[in-house]
């Protein structure tokens, strides 16, 4: 099945349910999102309304499995809708992609028990996830994180067995606003085997956020650091074994990372959009600024970095549904579609000359936003590492 892009572009689709889907993405975009994102990103004010609208609307959990209360949708769908939701407004697509990444660990490694008690609300009852990796001094060295979680021999009753968690993440999207947390914390010794993953509620005793990051851009969405001071974790909130934490979050960083690239193309495409219709209407020495050679050469490329990123996360989407190995393919789709979109943000800029330099258009808060898609997930340096030993192994020691 096809469906169209807003400039003419026909997207392949799988079934009638995801063009139908992916239809219905699109009219809470264009009549929810879009008209209020400059406003609400000038103010800083994060929308949380719209997330509970994603969350009736199912929007919140489509790849996972519909038993849990997830869409059951090919990453390949999911991915569209992601992009369509950044096209409108990034905080939304990102919010959307980080909350995915918030329900992975739990939904490819949790027992049978835990999925059924906390899954469904995760995916569709209106929360709202934060993911807990990095730190202070841990964030490309991810396996250097110092949070600590400690059993509590002492502990009586109920409280018994109990993990005692330490420490301070940092960069944390959702942060002081998540009611569920996946935190990677410190439970052996040195290294990547030292790790455990835990399900972490948002209002638990202990746990506190400082006040949010100033960003040069996305700020509508908020990123704070988040203390862990005595927060009690019951042993039934361990997700997976003790010392697989840091192998679950390298797992969900692959998917991530596709969801990065998918916003990023999104983002591309507004920019796209925008400098498309500018070029149409400005008129200059007589004539619309379209007729220009070096101008619709310019436009040409933006529009082939778009089309180039969106094939590549998509082959990288079919690869993950078909159950194949996908790591590489997702980190050229992050390293390839975010660098695309700080590519045709600032060009989008030119293209507008002096306006696009204005907050009176959209453009310059692209090109603001798509600076921090090339940090976020994995620098676009560290997705080059992948990459490499994917190609020819690990460095040598």
């Amino acid at each position: 099945m096809a469906d169209s892009t807003a400039d003419g572009v026909e997207r392949r689709m799988p079934t009638d349910e995801a063009r139908e889907l992916l239809s219905l993405v699109r009219d809470i975009a264009r009549r929810e999102i879009a008209p209020h994102a400059a406003e609400e990103e000038a103010a800083g004010r994060f929308p949380r309304e719209l997330f509970a609208l994603l969350s009736r609307s199912g929007l919140l959990g489509l790849p996972y499995d519909p038993e849990c209360g997830g869409g059951g949708q090919p990453y390949e769908v999911y991915l569209q809708v992601l992009e369509e939701l950044a096209a409108a407004r990034l905080t939304v697509g990102l919010g959307a992609s980080v909350h995915t990444l918030s329900c992975h660990a739990l939904a490819g490694y949790g027992t049978d028990e835990q999925r059924a008690a906390h899954l469904p609300a995760m995916l569709g009852g209106g929360l709202l996830g934060a993911y807990c990796l990095s730190e202070p001094s841990a964030g490309s060295d991810a396996a250097a994180l110092r949070t600590r979680a400690v059993r509590d021999a002492q502990g009586e009753g109920e409280a018994a067995g109990d993990w005692v968690i330490d420490g301070t993440k940092a960069w944390i999207t959702h942060g002081g606003l998540a009611d569920f947390c996946t935190v990677m914390a410190r439970t052996g010794g040195a290294g990547a085997r030292g790790i455990t993953a835990f399900l972490v509620p948002g209002d638990a005793p202990g746990l506190s956020a400082a006040p949010p990051e100033r960003k040069m851009g996305m700020k509508g969405s908020p990123t704070a650091q988040l203390h862990f001071d005595g927060v009690r974790v019951p042993d039934d909130r361990r997700l997976g074994a003790e010392g697989q934490g840091f192998a679950i979050a390298l797992d969900a960083l692959d998917s991530g990372r596709l969801g990065i690239a998918a916003c990023a193309v999104g983002l591309a495409q507004a920019a796209l959009d925008e400098a498309v219709g500018y070029a149409r209407e400005r008129r200059q020495f007589g004539r619309p600024i379209a007729d220009f050679q070096g101008l619709r050469f310019l436009l040409a490329d933006m529009a082939t970095q778009v089309e180039a990123g969106r094939a590549l996360y998509l082959e990288a989407a079919r690869l993950r549904d078909e159950g194949r190995p996908f790591g590489r393919c997702a980190a050229m789709a992050k390293l390839f579609c975010t660098d695309a979109a700080m590519r045709v943000t600032t060009d989008a800029v030119q293209v507008l000359g002096g306006y696009g330099y204005t907050a009176d258009f959209p453009v310059e808060r692209y090109l603001r936003e798509a600076k921090m898609l090339q940090i976020v997930e994995g620098t676009n340096q560290i997705q080059r590492v992948v990459i490499a030993r994917h190609l020819v192994g690990p460095e040598s020691r």
